[in-house]
């Protein structure tokens, strides 16, 4: 948590094969103890449409490697971050 008792976000991993190095990253909330994830937003109807999705909600993909950067991938199941 930040020093304000805010919700502080801690980047756990950046893809290092992004053009730019502007997508795909997975960051570690501590105040929710929750991930987010920032990647290419899915567009494609055909792949939204197999999915329950509400309104509210939006899918992103990432690539496969980018699982690393979990601590539950990266340190055998150990969620401690």
């Amino acid at each position: 948590m930040s020093e304000d008792g805010t919700m502080a976000l801690h980047m756990l991993g950046k893809d290092p094969n992004s053009p730019e190095g502007k997508s795909a990253t997975v960051y570690y909330d501590d105040v929710t103890d929750k991930y987010l994830v920032q990647g290419l937003k899915v567009l494609d109807d055909e792949r939204l449409s197999q999915l329950d999705l509400p309104d509210h909600e939006t899918v992103v993909e990432i690539p496969k490697y980018m699982t690393q950067f979990f601590p539950e991938v990266r340190d055998g199941g150990r969620a401690d971050v």
